[in-house]
């Protein structure tokens, strides 16, 4: 009997979304037909992506919005998309008009998931939540992650021209019609099902499979050592302002043992240089710049730091709910962490305090003192590695998660009489 065919949606490219990258493999090598279908939107991330498929068990299929890459007969097309969503965002900008296209191309999202065939399509992503209900209304049977809680994301400069009341209104359909829906914390997991109704999301964490840990201090230098100081490692795929580097910075700065501070991520226009200017000189040589790395290359360079820094802001609600990829990706390095206190790395650091550090972000000088106690003692900060290790080894680790999602793929594909999940469209 034929594998059942999964259909997997995204607004972003693979290389931006491992999530996606770990479910669809999942599936994969468990013996499901897989497609990722996405949109072509970041051109550092075309080459990146072919070189993803090429090694992984499932197909990549884009929706083009780089005019380059399309043929002649097509460049017409893409450039119509484009034009499409600049018109939605100046109208949902000007006049709060709900635009699916305001996302970007949802539309042909919708058309090229239609033509796909696929026993269960899952949506991941607002553009793919939009589709969502067509799909149900066409007779496919859905199921959703919710990654990020995106009506109550970004900084609220950034929500203008962006369609709240449509994501709002996808949100809830996704919690009553979905055949399962899945976010990333238990934390996000109440708040959605307290704010919408519905049936609670089911929680896979944005954990990875666990690499290598090599449990070594990292001693502080001294006049006869040539090692380096610990290092605090922050990455993203962005560099910019509202991701709590300017408070932590502020106290980093007020430090009075040796480290080094690490930035990942493509920087913002002129960012670069307004963060270091807020240091005093003796300080910037210390920090250091690095540009986004493949997924496969990343995890090695996480290992080579000491600390990890996970410095979401608590007035953003997505932020506060959320678990983030950073914080695990750290612990399953070995690194100690330090993490702002929002509710979503409580609910990880709630099940290891000795792995790292719940700091107030705004109380900077609280937090200089706090940092000065983790630098002066080796010791201390090797048995946060370790613990950190073992939390991800235990509880937060990729191998904990797949059993999990093969399971309700298992149950939305063979429902039994009994069962809970929603009804698709006929």
């Amino acid at each position: 009997m034929p594998s059942a065919r999964i259909l997997i949606l995204t607004n972003s490219p693979l290389c931006r979304n491992p999530r996606v990258v770990k479910e669809a493999t999942t599936l994969g090598h468990a013996g499901y037909e897989v497609t990722v279908l996405g949109i072509s939107n970041h051109l550092p991330s075309v080459a990146i992506d072919r070189e993803i498929v090429a090694r992984s068990p499932f197909r990549h299929l884009s929706v083009n919005m780089l005019g380059h890459e399309a043929q002649s007969t097509q460049r017409l097309a893409v450039w119509l998309r484009r034009l499409q969503h600049r018109a939605a965002r100046e109208l949902c900008h000007r006049f709060h008009w709900q635009l699916a296209a305001a996302l970007g191309p949802a539309d042909s999202l919708l058309r090229a998931a239609l033509r796909h065939p696929a026993e269960l399509i899952i949506a991941h992503n607002e553009i793919p939540h939009w589709c969502v209900s067509r799909l149900i209304a066409a007779g496919r049977r859905v199921a959703a992650d919710i990654e990020d809680w995106h009506s109550e994301d970004l900084l609220p400069h950034e929500r203008s021209g962006r369609p709240l009341r449509l994501l709002r209104a996808n949100e809830s359909y996704l919690l009553h019609h979905a055949a399962y829906t899945t976010t990333t914390s238990h934390a996000l997991a109440d708040a959605l099902h307290a704010r919408y109704g519905g049936r609670r999301p089911e929680v896979i964490t944005n954990s990875f499979p666990l690499g290598p840990f090599l449990a070594r201090p990292s001693p502080l230098p001294s006049p006869d050592s040539p090692l380096l100081p610990p290092s605090f490692l922050w990455f993203s795929q962005t560099t910019g302002p509202g991701r709590g580097l300017e408070l932590f910075l502020a106290a980093w700065s007020r430090t009075t043992h040796p480290s080094r501070v690490v930035l990942l991520g493509e920087a913002r226009s002129g960012y670069r240089q307004r963060l270091l200017d807020t240091l005093p000189e003796s300080f910037r040589a210390r920090v250091t710049f690095l540009p986004l790395v493949p997924p496969d290359q990343l995890p090695a360079l996480i290992a080579r730091h000491d600390i990890g820094l996970a410095l979401e802001k608590d007035f953003i609600v997505n932020r506060d709910l959320t678990i983030t990829n950073k914080i695990l990706q750290y612990l399953n390095a070995g690194l100690a962490i330090v993490a702002s206190n929002t509710r979503g790395q409580r609910e990880v650091l709630a099940h290891a305090p000795e792995a790292g550090l719940l700091v107030s972000l705004h109380e900077t000088t609280a937090l200089t003192t706090q940092l000065d106690a983790l630098l002066a003692d080796p010791d201390l900060l090797a048995r946060r590695r370790l613990a950190a290790r073992q939390l991800a080894e235990q509880r937060y680790c990729w191998e904990k998660e797949a059993p999990r999602l093969l399971a309700l793929v298992e149950t939305a594909l063979h429902p039994s009489p009994g069962s809970s999940l929603p009804a698709t469209g006929s």
